[in-house]
């Protein structure tokens, strides 16, 4: 495992670390708790050292396991919490300082610890990145000891580009990937400038980059590709990034043929981390095979100059009107 330095933090971070939003689960099932408590063991013991979880994955359980599973441990992992998506709809009105302070005390208390290592704003509205009071409650939480640092995790760049107004802002969740790339065109050179992490989220597009997928595959009915595929519950860009699922697997299979492979995967994470600018990447596991998979991606030589360049003509063919600009 290579580590990154996680922006004005100063922490090393793994440039792979582990998403948490299916831990011990598929995507709408019921949580396997020893599959989660294995997948986390698997994580550690890979030299993952940062988790990404959230307030409301699986209704908090999955802060709950974390923060039982890493409760004894010597060296703790660095673990990045969301909060802001309990509330009943997004709206700059419902983020009051009550509200934050109690997201973020449950968060606490789910993880049994005094001080959260890291709190994002959860994909919170685009108003609310024009509310300087809202990162000066923050700031205030952060003085009192109760977090450590915080961020936001975004939907669009415009959000992330006024999150690096901030000063209190250390790090920005952005999702980025073979199928969206906007965010290197300018937003990456600013997050440097500000010395601002970045985590990216959503690097296999929900699965659709692992090479794995057929038109007729089926999704569970509780999974949110099988739901959200139009944005019918949250933003449609959190599923397949947005892509149009019948058009992605033809994109997919060009960039089979761009990498000689069936299995893109680790291909995709590693494209990634060409990325300077990336701290670090969390794609989730839901069992410890795909974590060994994840972490295998540091392995590979560096994408060259000719890959990169079919992967950008394959995103012009296929991805970008109107993906690149709608986020």
């Amino acid at each position: 495992m290579r580590y990154r330095t996680f922006g004005k933090t100063g922490i090393k971070v793994s440039e792979i670390s582990l998403g948490t939003w299916q831990l011990g689960s598929k995507w709408g099932d019921p949580v396997n708790m020893d599959v989660a408590n294995k997948t986390l063991s698997t994580a550690l013991s890979s030299g993952i050292n940062c988790l990404d979880t959230a307030d409301v994955y699986q209704g908090g359980l999955s802060e709950k396991i974390i923060g039982e599973h890493i409760q004894n441990l010597v060296e703790k992992p660095f673990v990045i919490t969301k909060i802001g998506r309990k509330l009943p709809k997004q709206s700059k009105e419902l983020y009051t300082e009550e509200v934050i302070r109690n997201y973020i005390d449950d968060s606490r208390k789910n993880m049994n610890v005094e001080s959260l290592d890291m709190v994002l704003l959860h994909c919170p509205p685009t108003d609310l990145y024009y509310m300087p009071e809202i990162f000066q409650i923050m700031d205030k939480i952060k003085k009192e000891g109760k977090i450590k640092h915080y961020g936001v995790s975004v939907e669009r760049i415009e959000e992330g580009l006024k999150a690096l107004d901030y000063e209190g802002v250390e790090a920005i969740e952005i999702i980025f990937n073979m199928f969206r790339l906007k965010p290197q065109e300018y937003f990456f050179s600013r997050a440097k400038e500000r010395n601002v992490g970045i985590i990216v989220r959503v690097p296999l597009a929900s699965g659709l980059l692992t090479g794995k997928y057929r038109k007729d595959t089926q999704f569970g009915p509780n999974d949110h590709r099988t739901f959200n595929r139009n944005g019918e519950s949250f933003d449609k860009g959190e599923t397949f990034s947005g892509v149009d699922y019948t058009l992605g697997l033809k994109a997919v299979e060009e960039l089979k043929k761009v990498f000689n492979t069936e299995n893109l995967a680790p291909v995709a994470l590693r494209w990634i981390l060409m990325f300077d600018a990336v701290s670090t990447v969390i794609p989730g596991a839901s069992r410890p095979e795909q974590v060994i998979d994840n972490v295998n991606a540091t392995l590979l030589p560096p994408i060259t100059k000719q890959q990169m360049e079919e992967v950008e003509r394959i995103y012009n063919t296929y991805i970008k009107n109107p993906v690149h600009y709608l986020w």
